[in-house]
């Protein structure tokens, strides 16, 4: 057990490194994600909500291709690009895009 524990301790993603803090320090974005499911789909801003998504994509990318691979990060940006994907989804089934959608589709069944 002590040996587990101070081979990860002084490993290249252990605590004494940015590998392992800075994805601890990032899901505070996935936890403040699934605090604003509680929230009104018009209280959330589409294009922070778009940023957001851009973000955690380009560093799922830079999780997986820097050595070591960072696989803490990798899992919290797969994360909170769930959990943004779907508030832009409740925003745009609020502002009416999604129904446009399923509309379009019902009137091309009908013809």
């Amino acid at each position: 057990m002590a040996s587990a524990f101070r081979s990860f301790w002084n490993s290249p993603v252990g605590p004494k490194t940015t590998h392992f803090w800075g994805p601890v320090a990032n899901w505070g974005f996935v936890l403040a994600g699934l605090v604003d499911m509680q929230k009104p789909p018009e209280m959330i801003s589409a294009n922070m909500t778009a940023a957001m998504c851009v973000y955690s994509g380009l560093f799922m990318r830079f999780a997986w291709m820097v050595q070591p691979r960072n696989y803490l990060l990798l899992v919290c940006h797969a994360s909170n690009e769930t959990v943004q994907l779907y508030h832009l989804s409740r925003v745009a089934r609020a502002q009416g895009y999604l129904q446009k959608k399923e509309t379009e589709k019902e009137t091309e069944k009908e013809k």
